[in-house]
């Protein structure tokens, strides 16, 4: 099913976002994370690369599983950086043969073992060339998801530049976006007004990450872009030494960011889980959506 139809029938769409268990860990070491999300109901699963693009074969082994033994609907992430067009083609011709119809297309990130990869020398050096290429290709056979940024892309220079961007993107075959993290609900709410003043109408999902951990979320954001509210410092500060009191904090600031976006009329929730489903669950339980 196209996760598209989804944002049609339901009132609000719940995704999970999970990467692939590390290169020196079994693929089934993921499977009983994916048992207890699927307990939860999400409207679909989400499956990254992993740091780097570096488990990119994984990714399609997994959404496979959690569509045709989990009953939920997946979305594979799909970047271009570093790739030929033959692997592209490759990819694309794996998903087919999967059955597999979403997909996150995206630039990505450089590749792990070279930090000044040159993205210009890419075959496709931007998401939004990906998504014309995959259209050309297939038609209509994806769904197709595209990445927005509530603050703007770390290299763009000017948010206006970012979103005149995601309206290409978004012209070229996206179906829905994704936002990356953010921490306060206003940017979302004004990233809304830009994206309508400029044209671009598909259902844009806000992409909530839990604090689980300081200098993680640190190290995000610094590479991200994203801003991190005082109020939000002040927290992990406060529980700086105290780990398991940071992520009863961080459970409750999400639940609220939820709580808040759902009010507000979101067209759903996107909750970066980090392979935690205990945790995953305890937001949603805080947020009334379990």
């Amino acid at each position: 099913m196209k996760i598209i139809e989804l944002f049609k029938n339901k009132k609000h769409v719940l995704s999970f976002e999970i990467s692939p268990p590390r290169s020196d860990m079994p693929l089934e070491s993921i499977f009983d994370t994916l048992k207890q999300l699927r307990d939860m109901k999400p409207s679909y699963i989400s499956v990254t690369y992993g740091a780097g693009g570096n488990q990119k074969g994984r990714t399609i082994d997994i959404a496979a599983k959690i569509k045709n033994d989990y009953g939920i609907e997946s979305m594979s992430h799909f970047t271009c950086a570093g790739y030929a067009k033959e692997d592209i083609d490759a990819m694309l011709d794996s998903l087919v043969e999967n059955k597999l119809e979403n997909i996150l297309a995206l630039r990505g990130d450089p590749p792990i073992n070279d930090p000044y990869f040159d993205f210009s020398k890419n075959t496709y050096s931007y998401a939004s060339e990906l998504i014309r290429y995959i259209r050309s290709r297939e038609k209509e056979r994806f769904c197709i998801a595209g990445a927005a940024y509530t603050e703007g892309h770390v290299d763009s220079k000017r948010i206006k530049e970012d979103i005149r961007n995601l309206k290409t993107k978004v012209d070229e075959g996206v179906d829905f976006l994704v936002t990356q993290l953010f921490f306060d609900n206003r940017l979302f709410y004004d990233f809304l007004d830009k994206t309508a003043a400029i044209g671009i109408n598909c259902p844009i999902t806000p992409g909530i990450m839990p604090i689980f951990k300081a200098e993680q979320i640190k190290s995000i954001t610094a590479k991200s872009g994203c801003s991190i509210p005082a109020k939000l410092v002040l927290m992990m500060d406060k529980y700086a030494d105290n780990p398991d009191d940071l992520r009863k904090a961080g459970i409750e600031y999400a639940a609220s960011q939820i709580q808040d976006l759902i009010v507000n009329g979101a067209a759903g929730i996107h909750l970066y889980v980090m392979n935690r489903p205990k945790s995953c669950r305890e937001i949603l339980v805080s947020a009334g959506l379990l």
